[in-house]
């Protein structure tokens, strides 16, 4: 469990020459990010690097992390390189296949028990490859991550897309798929696009009822879900000073919602009073004797619009409080103005139920501002008019607020305390509920609002909070309600108002646990068996996928032509299908079947070329790939938002999809197709998707050429019998070109690890 201080040691002794030598080739200051990118660069030549937004380079992460339910995949997929051991620091996860049902001692009894084919492969193969293992009940890997391992300046990369909570504590943490973990494990360099820079500039201070999360949920209203793509956002500022060092995870966690490669605020005395409060002092230490590299330089935050591609200009003193959603977590409303836009949209103003906790927001502080508001419920007679629920981020968090008497406050209002795990947030949530076809209200603190992502119930509205706001709504059971400016009736019939939450940054008699769940792996694990059962319907071992045949792609089908917003949620579901997550055939039969079908507005109901029939989407590709045909999907913008899982890439790779063709790509979900030697392409123009026809056949020619730059064409083939073609551009370049033509990424390392 113990962080690596020699490998953080030589990571700063790399700033002074690497920072220098970048002053020097650039004639600028310097962001932040720029620093730990520099000081990352796998070749360490700073010039590869300054042709900002450009070109791919090649960094050195520093660690791995990875949670349970993509881990599986990577760590198959690692198996296949021929290493003895991990290359990089690496730690699993047990956060993501415990199902929230009754509480947190049976929930987590009955997922070690369903999970134990799961839990036993994961915890052997860490043990065999010298990975940290950390078990069900111990946490959740952003908040177990950001207790243990983060350190400013470091750069990570984690098998989620929520891994940037790490930006908290100054280190550059981006969310990836499991091959690029695979790469990065097996002692290769990482690829990635040089990111666009966006500035936020916090000014003033927080107070009141506004909390960190407020920030996040403002810059997503301004940014939108892609508007953060291919960018990293830095925060500065007086009032980026003043925030705590979970309230800045909180912000860089859910950057992943504006689709940011990742989010980081510089080193300060926050950050240092968290290391130092989390037993941590040596990294302090360290980080203050190179704390003028752990921030950016003077300069750049003096004149920003000369550093940043865009800056965005925030008065914490002026922040209200924000509530955002329904469907999307970019609908931003500030708390003014909410209960207005509940009534004009026709919401169901009625609260069934209020969630807190989660990767976002599940530290202490978070802890004790809702259980502040929790209390006054309790000292002004007031009963919870919805369903509460509280999920402790970490073991740590959780016995330490248990010691300190918040969980009793929460479950005096009827709050029931969920396992240190991701539960409701990621659709892994046994609701209760009468009527699952009834419009419904519920509120959450966690980071992702997509239609049907919590309870699989597309009537759920999910709206967005911090948790103190989530708790007051719980309490009062009325989104119209606003706890600044208005009064409740109590169970004695007086009118009483809330007070502003209070919270406490860091536990007063500093954090306590028992058992943190960390299991070290063997000092030698070459005796360490791997067992994988053959008849498993859990988990599967991969076989390479097939090579480019060296031709043009013709006689494709069209599978789907997806309408609207189609994220990973769509193309790979989790909640119930989470248990197959490390069995690629068993779980490609949720592939697409919460796309929404162009032709019929009807999600998994596709029309078979072969029978001319219509059925789900899965069954459908089975049939095509059974007879030896080909099939490309069609999508709209942003494609595959949402997590980093790469299942939403493998599965149609595995069924036989040749080809994806959208307006625009989500960041991960591009690399992960890439990865998988599969092929990723943009319509030069975007009206063109409305050329594709239902039961057109389709060509994509220009393979044999297939260059940097170099556009490919679609050629369509009419039912009528006429054809009619466009360019499509694509955004490979010549390594991930090659990773195309052998059949993916991991066949190439796998030739050169033998």
């Amino acid at each position: 469990m113990a962080f690596d201080l020699d490998m953080i040691k030589k990571v700063y002794d790399r700033y002074s020459t690497r920072i220098d030598a970048a002053r020097k080739a650039t004639g600028k200051s310097l962001t932040l990010t720029e620093k730990i990118l520099y000081a990352h660069l796998s070749e360490g030549d700073a010039k590869t690097a300054f042709a900002r937004g450009v070109d791919y380079v090649d960094f050195a992460p520093d660690r791995v992390a990875m949670q349970d339910a993509t881990a599986q995949m990577a760590l198959l997929q690692f198996m296949q390189a021929g290493r003895p051991q991990v290359a990089v620091p690496s730690t699993v996860h047990c956060d993501h296949l415990i199902q929230a049902k009754i509480g947190a001692d049976q929930d987590l009894s009955t997922a070690k028990d369903i999970n134990k084919e799961v839990y036993d492969f994961l915890s052997s193969v860490s043990d065999k490859y010298g990975i940290g293992f950390w078990k069900p009940g111990a946490g959740i890997i952003h908040q177990v991550v950001l207790e243990n391992y983060a350190f400013p300046g470091g750069m990570m990369i984690g098998t989620d897309s929520h891994t940037p909570n790490a930006g908290g504590l100054g280190m550059v943490a981006i969310g990836v798929g499991g091959a690029d973990a695979c790469d990065v494990m097996a002692g290769l360099p990482w690829e990635l696009k040089f990111p666009k820079l966006i500035g936020v500039h916090l000014t003033g201070k927080l107070s009141g009822w506004t909390s960190a999360k407020d920030v996040i949920l403002k810059v997503a209203g301004i940014l939108t879900v892609k508007g953060g793509t291919g960018a990293i956002v830095e925060y500065f500022g007086e009032g980026a000073r003043s925030l705590s060092a979970t309230g800045k995870g909180t912000i860089c966690n859910m950057g992943a919602e504006i689709g940011a490669t990742t989010s980081i605020f510089g080193y300060d005395e926050k950050a240092e009073d968290y290391l130092r409060g989390t037993k941590r002092g040596e990294i302090a230490d360290a980080a203050n004797a190179i704390k003028e590299h752990l921030t950016g330089d003077a300069d750049v935050y003096a004149n920003p619009e000369q550093y940043f591609d865009q800056v965005i200009e925030i008065n914490l003193s002026e922040l209200e409080p924000h509530v955002n959603g329904p469907f999307t977590p970019d609908l931003a409303w500030p708390i003014s103005k909410f209960a207005a836009a509940v009534k004009e949209n026709n919401w169901p103003v009625k609260l069934e139920v209020g969630l807190i906790g989660s990767c976002t927001n599940s530290s202490y502080e978070d802890i004790t501002r809702a259980a502040s508001i929790a209390q006054q419920a309790i000292d002004k007679n007031l009963k919870a008019k919805a369903e509460y629920t509280v999920t402790p981020g970490s073991e740590l968090v959780r016995y330490t607020v248990e010691r300190d008497g918040y969980l009793n406050t929460f479950e005096q209002i009827g709050g029931v305390v969920l396992a240190n795990a991701c539960g409701p947030c990621i659709g892994q949530w046994s609701r209760h509920t009468d009527d699952p076809t009834r419009k419904n209200s519920i509120i959450t603190s966690f980071n992702r609002n997509f239609a049907k992502r919590q309870d699989g119930n597309p009537n759920t509205h999910a709206f967005v909070a911090s948790p103190e706001i989530v708790t007051v709504f719980a309490i009062v059971g009325d989104l119209s309600f606003n706890p600044l400016t208005d009064t409740v009736t109590n169970e004695a019939g007086e009118q009483v108002k809330f007070d502003e939450p209070v919270g406490i940054e860091m536990p007063i008699k500093g954090y306590a646990v028992e058992d943190a769940g960390y299991q070290a792996p063997a000092e030698d694990g070459s005796a360490v068996e791997v067992k994988v059962d053959p008849k498993s319907s859990r988990l599967q071992l991969l076989e390479p996928f097939a090579a480019w045949e060296g031709t043009d792609i013709t006689g494709l089908k069209l599978l789907i032509k997806a309408k609207g917003k189609c994220t990973t949620d769509h193309i790979s579901m989790a909640g119930p299908w989470l248990k197959f997550r490390g069995h690629l055939d068993n779980i490609s039969n949720n592939m697409l079947i919460g796309a929404i079908n162009y032709f019929n507005n009807s999600p998994d109901s596709v029309k078979n070329e072969l029978t001319g029939e219509y059925g789900p989407v899965p069954a459908t590709q089975r049939d095509y790939k059974a007879h030896g045909i080909g099939s490309i999907v069609v999508g709209d913008e942003n494609y595959g938002e949402g997590s980093s899982r790469e299942h939403a890439a493998m599965e149609p790779r595995h069924l036989g999809v040749r080809a994806i063709l959208v307006k625009s790509f989500a960041r991960i979900h591009e690399t992960n197709l890439k990865k998988q030697g599969m092929l990723g392409i943009t319509f030069a123009d975007t009206a063109d998707y409305d050329k594709i026809l239902e039961d057109d056949t389709i060509d994509i020619v220009g393979l044999t050429e297939f260059a940097p730059g170099k556009q490919l064409t679609v050629v369509l083939h009419h039912k009528d019998g006429s054809t009619e073609s466009f360019p499509v551009n694509h955004t490979y370049n010549a390594q991930q070109i090659e990773w195309f033509k052998a059949g993916g990424a991991l066949n190439i390392i796998r030739r050169q690890m033998n």
